[in-house]
């Protein structure tokens, strides 16, 4: 069955990880005990915290002991700051079939590309790491 709005595997393992490594606390917590939380396989969740790490919104401590924590407080990171650290700038689109030449005057969808985009955007900036964490609860 399709969706409306797609999200991806790694924008998804990307916003669990961080909602279990923020449920920590600054307790650092490595890729296996992450994977095991969020069902991920180790390879994937390692090169989307290198991501979270290269965008400053975590932290890599290496060595036996060593994981990753939080740089930020979940007050201070959006859905959105994590939807951009993983796929990039988000981009409004406004045809839904990416169509490059269109033969019609006008949209036959309308503005409805534009507006859910938009709405989704709202979203993402609206909904912070903090208020996701009582899905863990």
């Amino acid at each position: 069955m399709s969706t409306i709005i797609r999200i991806s595997e790694m924008l998804s393992i990307a916003l669990h990880s961080m909602v279990v490594i923020a449920h920590k606390n600054q307790e650092l917590l490595n890729v296996k005990e992450i994977a095991k939380i969020i069902g991920s396989s180790e390879s994937h969740l390692s090169k989307v915290l290198q991501r979270l790490v290269k965008a400053n919104y975590i932290r890599s401590v290496r060595g036996p002991k060593g994981g990753f924590s939080l740089l930020k407080s979940p007050e201070e990171i959006t859905f959105l700051d994590i939807y951009e650290a993983i796929e990039g700038p988000f981009t409004i689109n406004q045809c839904p079939t990416n169509c490059q030449i269109c033969s019609f005057k006008s949209c036959i969808f309308g503005g409805l590309p534009q507006k859910l985009s938009e709405e989704f955007i709202e979203y993402l900036k609206g909904q912070k790491l903090s208020d996701a964490l009582a899905a863990l609860d």
